[in-house]
Formats: structure tokens, C-alpha cells, sequence
């Protein structure tokens, strides 16, 4: 288990004390190789983040989750609430593709790109930091209670939080109708200004005092470390082959002494307080600082880097790596298969939608010349990214028509019909059938909806009318 490296007792979590207080972690930053990378990467997620919904794509956000109408627009493609295939296809691509990642490269998503630690890691401590001083200063201020610093580091969290609250909603309503909102009062928008502050407060909370305890203890990832990691899966690791037995102080002669020298700079570095050279725990998210830490004590010593380093628990242990086995070929080819079929259903799709429902209640009627009538409504929704003109026919019964031909009465529009792109009508109307098309009851006609661009679906529908036996 981890362990404090000056009080030597064991912690069921190390952001406990073993009172059951809590410890706050105030690691130190270790710049270094990876830090840097991490920064440059992390930032350009964070750009990437703010900048989304700014950006247009075929006249359109490149991001824009509209729950309300059901409609979500993903990089100038929209998607209606009915694209259930698509919508599973996409959900076993994301599954598939972070299994493959884990088993090639670890926890990589958690160091790297995971929102949590992205924004705590370059933002939120940074600007502590910057407020309070570094560890020693921290350490000093969470003895004396609140204070001043204090009072403004919750300040600037909460006015950061607020911020990318702000954005997460434009996620949901767009930038126009977010600048909107933004000048009116928050009574004229009463909802979206809740789940605004709500976001905010949550935010608030966790970068302020939950942090490391979300990946510790709320983050189900790291306990399926042991699913989806095998022993050949990249980790960050230390070698203890060359870095035991650990000793402080100077050489003496002939004792024995490994590279090590117990500095506990990897465990002053780690976010989430853990100590590297325990073994491969489910608190490291492979941020890669315990190695920065640990390159510049080896440089300064004149030892080469690599003792805590990127490896597996197979070269850990001195056995042989194997980067082809089993996982690593299945996931790339379940992927593949995948992808090709979510690509495949994503170009064949249709450009509009049509369904045709029967009323509740409705029967059979009878009009004063003995030809049946059975009401029906029609939907039909114009997906393709311009207006399209949409006609019903009735076709696939002899003597079957539509009271007026290719015109359907309804509440509030009438097929024919022209929509916008996204727009939808709801047609109701009757089709009229003479009685010795039915047969036990039933007869089934084909009614076909046609667009301007080419769009042409035919549906079956069952029509009731009398029990009589068709010769």
C-alpha cells in the first residue's frame, strides 16, 4: 500500500491520514521532458475545448448537442434522436478504441487528455500556485485556516469554473443563443441558468476540494486496470532490479547500493501522493511526473535515466515483452469491422425520415358510395442540409387511392410539403379503398414518400375493413 515517507504508516487511500482526516496533496512540479509535452498537449485541448461551438462546419457549430429538439450536430452532420443505429455503432467504436488503447498504452488517457486531470493539473494548480506559493507555503497556509490567499485562490476557481460552465452550455444551445441569455436576466431563462450554476458549483467543487479524489475514488477507470491491462501493457514503472537496495548519503565502500537514493522527489511530484517504487496501483494515472522527478536526481548523481520510466510489468520483472498477443490483433480488427460498418450505415443514410402511424382508436369507416376509409398520419423529417419538397402517394392495392391525390390533411401542415433542413411535418388523412380489396379483414398498401432530390421510401401499412373473404 502507499505510504507516507515520513510518518511510515500504512493508508488505505493517501489522501487519508490515518486518523481518517483528510491529507491534502501539494505536489511539486517536476519539469521535465514529459511535463512539457503534457503542457503543450493539454493546452491544446483546453483551446480545443473553448473553441468548438465557435466553429462552423457546412453552416453549422462544429459541436451542438440539442437535447431539447433531439437533434445533435457532430463536426456539419446532424443526427436525430432515431439514428439508434448509428448512435450504438458509435458508442462500440469509443468502447473498442479505449480498450485498444489501454491494452497498447495504459493509462494513457488519464495522464494525457482526461478532463480532470487536464484542467487540475495546467490550470487549476498553476493558478494556486501562483495565489498561495509553492509546497512549503501551501503546507504553511492549510495549518493557519483561512485566510486572505486563500478567500482569493476560491475567488479565481469559482470565476474559472463559471467560465468553462459557460462553455459546456454552449454545447447545448449554441454561442448565439448562450450570448443571448448572457444579457438578459437569468428569470427569462430560468432553466438553463440553473444547470449553468449547477456546473459551476460542481466544477467548483472538484478542483477545489475533492481533485485527486475523483481519479482515486468516483473514476471507475483505474479499478479495470486489471481487465483491460495485461502484463505487457505500457505503464510507468519503476525499476527495482537497478534502483534497490535504496540508500541515502554518501558511498561507502563495498556496501551494496542500488541506483536509488531515497529522495522521495517521485512521491513529492505525484498528483494522487502514491509512491511509484510500491509496484503498478490503481491511484497512478502515468502523468509521467515521477519520471521528470526522478531523470533530473539521476542527471545530477551522474546515473543514466530510465530507473522510474515507461515499461510493463513483464520488463519489470525481468521477463520478455511481447507487443503481438491476442488483444493488441483482436481490437484493432473488431475496430476495423467497426468503423467500416458505422462509415457504410453513415453514407447510406437516408435523407429524410418517414414514419406512418395509425391514430389511437381509429378503425374502418364507410363513405355513402361503400368505399372504405382508414385515417393514418404520416411524419415525415427532412435530414439532408437543404430544403426538399415531400409528396405521399398510396400505391400497391388496385383501386386504392388518397381522398385527394397526394395530399393529406392535417393540423398544422399538409404534405405536399416543404422543409427545411432538420424540419419535420405531421400529415393526417385518410385513404379510401373499395371493400373487395380486404381479405379476412385486412389489406396491406404500399405508401410511398418521394422528394425532390431524388429521396423515394416506400412503407407497408395494414388497413382494416370488413370481414369478408376476397375471391
Amino acid at each position: 500500500m502507499p505510504h507516507s515517507p515520513k510518518d511510515g504508516n500504512e493508508r488505505v487511500l493517501s489522501t487519508l491520514n490515518a486518523d481518517g482526516t483528510r491529507r491534502w496533496l501539494r505536489p511539486k512540479p517536476s519539469c521535465g521532458r514529459f511535463h512539457g509535452r503534457r503542457r503543450v498537449f493539454g493546452w491544446f485541448l483546453i483551446v480545443l475545448f473553448v473553441s468548438l461551438p465557435y466553429i462552423p462546419i457546412n453552416g453549422k457549430p462544429a459541436i451542438l448537442l440539442d437535447i431539447l429538439k433531439r437533434e445533435f450536430t457532430l463536426f456539419g452532420k446532424t443526427f436525430l434522436a432515431t439514428d439508434t443505429l448509428l448512435l450504438m455503432l458509435f458508442v462500440m467504436t469509443l468502447l473498442v478504441a479505449i480498450f485498444l488503447l489501454t491494452a497498447v498504452f495504459g493509462r494513457v488517457w488519464c495522464g494525457w487528455a482526461c478532463p480532470q486531470t487536464v484542467y487540475l493539473e495546467l490550470l487549476f494548480r498553476p493558478l494556486e500556485r501562483w495565489i498561495e506559493g509553492g509546497h512549503a507555503q501551501q503546507k504553511k497556509l492549510d495549518k493557519e485556516g483561512p485566510n486572505g490567499r486563500r478567500l482569493l485562490r476560491h475567488f479565481v476557481f469559482f470565476a474559472v469554473s463559471m467560465f468553462i460552465a459557460h462553455v459546456f452550455l454552449a454545447y447545448f444551445v449554441g454561442v448565439d443563443t448562450l450570448a443571448l441569455w448572457v444579457r438578459q436576466s437569468p428569470f427569462d431563462h430560468p432553466f438553463a441558468f440553473l444547470v449553468m450554476g449547477g456546473v459551476t458549483l460542481g466544477m467548483f467543487f472538484d478542483f477545489t476540494y475533492f481533485r485527486e479524489q475523483t481519479c482515486i475514488v468516483a473514476c471507475p477507470y483505474g479499478r479495470l486496470q486489471s481487465v483491460l491491462l495485461d502484463r505487457d501493457s505500457l505503464i510507468v514503472g519503476y525499476d527495482a532490479k537497478r534502483g534497490e537496495p535504496r540508500k541515502r548519503g554518501k558511498l561507502v565502500a563495498d556496501e551494496p547500493r542500488g541506483d536509488c537514493v531515497d529522495c522521495f522527489k517521485c512521491v513529492a511530484t505525484c498528483p494522487t501522493g502514491i509512491d511509484i517504487r510500491d509496484g503498478l496501483q490503481m491511484e497512478c494515472i502515468h502523468c509521467t511526473q515521477c519520471i521528470d522527478a526522478c531523470d533530473s536526481v539521476m542527471d545530477r548523481i551522474g546515473k543514466p535515466r530510465g530507473l522510474i520510466g515507461y515499461s510493463s510489468q513483464n520488463a519489470v520483472s525481468g521477463q520478455k515483452t511481447r507487443f503481438v498477443r491476442p488483444r493488441v490483433v483482436l481490437y484493432p480488427l473488431l475496430l476495423a469491422g467497426l468503423l467500416t460498418i458505422f462509415v457504410t450505415a453513415l453514407v447510406n443514410k437516408d435523407t429524410a425520415d418517414v414514419s406512418i402511424v395509425r391514430p389511437p382508436g381509429a378503425t374502418f369507416g364507410i363513405t355513402p358510395s361503400g368505399d372504405i376509409t382508414n385515417r393514418i398520419k404520416i411524419r415525415v423529417t427532412n435530414r439532408s442540409e437543404t430544403s426538399q419538397t415531400y409528396q405521399a402517394l398510396v400505391v400497391g392495392v388496385s383501386g386504392a387511392e388518397v381522398d385527394r391525390p397526394g395530399e393529406f390533411r392535417i393540423l398544422s401542415a399538409e404534405l405536399p410539403a416543404t422543409l427545411g433542413s432538420g424540419e419535420s411535418v405531421l400529415a393526417e388523412g385518410f385513404v379510401a379503398t373499395p371493400p373487395h380489396v380486404f381479405d379476412k379483414g385486412r389489406a396491406t398498401v404500399t405508401i410511398r414518400v418521394v422528394g425532390e432530390d431524388g429521396f423515394n421510401s416506400e412503407v407497408d401499412y395494414q388497413l382494416l375493413g370488413p370481414w369478408t373473404l376476397r375471391k
